[in-house]
């Protein structure tokens, strides 16, 4: 028997089955590339679920009053600050304050001065009664020998000076009461008060602070306090002018909160804005069109089935010409 050669008979061998099996690992450790559907629904931009029982938009969850930025009448140093964000306030109710101390001194001055000229009118009141008195008296005497008719135009001429000094309290006294009000409405516009019943949804000032009357547009400063009216929320769609031919304008919409395009809420038509703007609310979503100009539509959201905060973007489905909600929910159910 002749001896087999390591080189060319067993070393090939050994190269062959090391092959194999080398062949059989990679294909048993391959991963499993079956196409399975999601158990659950990915969102999707508003641009894939559009169909054409509805027409899609973005939307921003807003006040129903709008958004109110809140600044100052009067700059100054903020020496009080009674609210908190998320506070419910009524119209009137003191939202915070600018350091009062120069007007309160000006509103105690006229205070002062008005009680001084209040008993300098007072006083001259009692010195017309007392010449009144007097020129009646001097008036009644008959006799000629008694009192000489120069004594009873003195007397007159007494009682005028002293009607006249009457008129000139009284009218100082008007000036310092005028003088005094417009102090205490300067003392009063110190104290930034709630222009209507709402929420406050941010505060930007703290007690110290300087708050600027100049406010903060133009300087890319934040309002020191924004608030507005949450109940109900309202959701401000834009729609594509490209759309406006199809919408049925009226009509419920169907909203959803991006990222829970499952969770759907029905929203109460409001108003359309009539003006077309450009567009501003964006889903940086890599096929949105940004150069272009929208129709602002305005829905009212159910106080209760949702979860939706100011400022919050939505998806919007509005249903389209010879569509209604319900036909636009479930066309997006079944996409």
């Amino acid at each position: 028997m002749s001896k087999l050669s390591f080189s060319r008979q067993i070393l090939p061998a050994i190269a062959i089955i090391a092959i194999i099996v080398t062949a059989i690992l990679v294909f048993a450790n391959l991963p499993d590339r079956t196409m399975n559907e999601p158990e659950i629904e990915p969102p999707r931009t508003p641009s894939a679920q559009s169909e054409t029982g509805s027409v899609a938009g973005t939307g921003i969850i807003e006040p129903s009053s709008e958004l109110i930025e809140i600044g100052p009448h009067i700059s100054g140093i903020v020496d009080q600050v009674y609210v908190s964000a998320g506070d419910e306030v009524t119209q009137g109710q003191p939202l915070f304050r600018v350091d009062t101390r120069d007007v309160a001194a000006w509103v105690n001055e006229g205070r002062a001065r008005v009680n001084a000229l209040r008993q300098s009118m007072a006083s001259a009141q009692t010195q017309l009664r007392v010449a009144n008195e007097q020129l009646a008296l001097y008036s009644r005497v008959e006799d000629p020998r008694a009192v000489s008719q120069q004594e009873v135009i003195e007397r007159r001429g007494v009682r005028d000076n002293a009607r006249a000094q009457l008129g000139v309290a009284q009218a100082q006294y008007r000036e310092a009461q005028a003088q005094l009000a417009s102090a205490q409405t300067a003392l009063a516009r110190h104290t930034v008060r709630a222009p209507s019943t709402g929420t406050v949804l941010q505060l930007n000032v703290r007690a110290g602070e300087f708050a600027s009357a100049s406010g903060p547009m133009g300087n890319g400063a934040d309002p020191l306090i924004v608030m507005g009216n949450t109940n109900p929320l309202h959701v401000r769609v834009s729609i594509d002018e490209n759309e406006i031919e199809r919408l049925n304008i009226g009509a419920p919409a169907i909203v959803s909160a991006r990222g829970d395009a499952g969770r759907r809420v029905r929203a109460r038509y409001v108003r359309t804005e009539p003006l077309v703007v450009p567009k501003t609310s964006l889903t940086n979503a890599a096929t949105e069109l940004v150069d272009v100009r929208v129709i602002e539509l305005i829905y009212a959201l159910p106080p209760e089935g949702h979860r939706m905060f100011v400022g919050q973007q939505v998806d919007a489905f509005v249903p389209a010409r010879g569509a209604n909600a319900d036909e636009a929910e479930e066309g997006d159910a079944g996409e």
